[in-house]
């Protein structure tokens, strides 16, 4: 890739962000159909879905991905990640598609097309793991650390969760009386697969900011389900299976962290 189209990729990835933003803000300020995204989502009621203060995460998955438009115009440190064309074209080019996918998404949800969310979501969740497997095989500095391997680690497991919640609420718009008559059990059912693909994700990738959005997506079901202006309680079973899953996300998480300790002092 030349100086010329270096500089375009570079413009390409901050115009691709800075449209992402503008379609979440209208979302929320104008909002898009006259429906917030959170009134979307009580329009497809189920046990799965966490309390509204969990979406606040979106700001620092939008902070960290900042930092990283800012990270990738900067020059790459000699062995970095980003010093390797091949590397940066990938990762650019990555961006950029997630960035179209999330804000087609938004668009998708809040016109209440619910079929193409779930589509559209499956494919950004797909990009994603992507993104996360080619960096889990690279070694960071500090910096690029901050700027690379967290953003891209919050927000996969973010849309990890998300991906679940969007396919529970188009089981709740079929109408599917297998589901429906039976939400309880299978959402204790999605919250163990969810904790399975969680706990292998943050082994096999190495992960930490990958499980703390996790940690904090699972949080905001339990508080949903506790909360006088939520479930009030009424469901035991899924309250014990999430403080369970919590209980094990925080386990693989810190043993993950003990891991690297160890692969640092080897290192040394």
């Amino acid at each position: 890739m030349n100086k010329e189209d270096s500089s375009i990729a570079k413009w390409l990835v901050t115009l691709s962000y800075i449209i992402m933003l503008g379609t979440n803000a209208a979302a929320v300020l104008l909002p898009l159909n006259g429906l917030t995204t959170q009134e979307v989502s009580d329009t497809y009621p189920n046990l799965f879905a966490p309390a509204g203060l969990t979406f606040a995460i979106w700001s620092v998955i939008y902070l960290f991905l900042g930092a990283f438009v800012v990270y990738q115009w900067l020059k790459p440190a000699a062995g970095s990640f980003f010093s390797d064309q091949k590397n940066r074209k990938t990762l650019r080019l990555t961006f950029i598609l997630s960035s179209i996918l999330n804000s087609l998404w938004l668009f998708a949800w809040q016109y209440l097309q619910i079929d193409l969310s779930v589509i559209i979501m499956l494919g950004l969740l797909g990009v994603l793991i992507y993104i996360n497997h080619l960096l889990a095989k690279m070694s960071f500095k500090v910096i690029g650390f901050i700027c690379v391997r967290v953003p891209f680690g919050i927000y996969f497991g973010w849309i990890t969760i998300a991906t679940i919640a969007n396919i529970t609420a188009f089981l709740v718009d079929k109408e599917i009386p297998l589901f429906q008559n039976n939400q309880v059990l299978w959402t204790v059912i999605i919250l163990l697969v969810g904790l399975v693909i969680i706990s292998t994700t943050i082994l096999r990738n190495h992960n930490i900011a990958y499980g703390l959005a996790t940690l904090w997506a699972y949080y905001g079901i339990l508080l949903k389900h506790q909360a006088a202006d939520g479930w009030n309680s009424k469901y035991p079973m899924i309250i014990t299976t999430v403080i369970i899953s919590l209980v094990i996300i925080v386990v693989v998480c810190l043993y993950e962290v003990v891991q690297e300790i160890k692969n640092q002092k080897n290192v040394i």
